[in-house]
């Protein structure tokens, strides 16, 4: 298996969102790979991803509640997430700040930087 950490995880619903993370990470020089489920997540996690890429507008799935699941476990809790929300929606991106999603991005930001973003979860 090659290197883990030049892996980006995306926790996402939005077809249009995974086209474009699947080509931006491609040219960063990382792996994409999506996950459907809070257990998916978690398992992925496991294995010390790049980067979690969390749609807090996800309609499938309750991203806060991943959030918690991945920094209460003491080998997830670690894991770097990025979480991107609808700009309206400045309390969704409050909580999952305090929850610990350490960068929240408005929806049309990540979309119109998601190549610098991914190049620079690459690099570190």
């Amino acid at each position: 298996m090659g290197n883990s950490s030049k892996r980006v995880v995306a926790v996402i619903s939005d077809l249009m969102f995974t086209v474009k993370i699947q080509e931006a990470a491609k040219r960063a020089g990382l792996e994409a790979v999506f996950v459907k489920s809070k257990q998916e997540a978690v398992e992925q996690a496991k294995l010390d991803p790049a980067v979690i890429i969390l749609d807090l507008n996800n309609t499938a799935l309750n991203a806060l509640e991943v959030i918690d699941e991945l920094k209460a476990a003491e080998e997830t809790r670690n894991v770097r997430l990025l979480g991107f929300v609808s700009h309206v929606q400045a309390d969704l991106k409050h909580a999952a700040q305090q929850k610990g999603c350490e960068t929240v991005v408005a929806r049309s930001a990540f979309s119109q930087n998601l190549p610098t973003i991914l190049r620079r979860y690459a690099e570190n």
